[in-house]
């Protein structure tokens, strides 16, 4: 993902460090150990990639090939099934900038404080919104 061997090591060294200190922090019944680990370290590298001063080569176009998926999206999965209808219906009865900011958080897989940016909004505001919305859509899926 890096394409760079030496920052990649890198941020493996990162993960491995933020994966011991948070290991209290893992939940067994929101996802397996591995996938736990593999989503830090994407958003880890993901996070490296945003960086200003990151150059990723890519002379031959083959990294932005390789992530290029013609396939339906992830939202689109999701109203397909029927899960997706009932987390449709409970977006549904969030208030306007909740539902909104939600789902620029996951659905465009957008960090809190570029949602903020887009939305013109308090990074603070944002947060409340996100973690508010999200509990009330934890109440509605119960």
């Amino acid at each position: 993902m890096l394409r760079d061997q030496a920052a990649a090591e890198d941020v493996l060294q990162e993960c491995f460090v933020s994966i011991w200190r948070q290991a209290g922090q893992y939940q067994a019944e929101q996802s397996q150990p591995m996938t736990w680990m593999t989503r830090i370290v994407r958003n880890r590298c993901i996070d490296r990639l945003r960086r200003p001063d990151v150059v990723v080569p890519d002379p031959d176009d083959t990294l932005t090939l390789a992530m290029a998926d013609d396939g339906p999206g992830p939202l689109a999965r999701l109203e397909a099934s029927q899960d997706g209808r009932r987390l449709a219906d409970c977006m549904g009865q969030l208030e306007g900038p909740q539902r909104v900011a939600i789902a620029m958080a996951f659905f465009d897989d957008l960090a809190h404080p570029d949602i903020a940016a887009r939305l013109e909004t308090p990074l603070g505001t944002i947060k409340s919104w996100i973690r508010r919305g999200l509990q009330r859509l934890k109440r509605c899926l119960e």
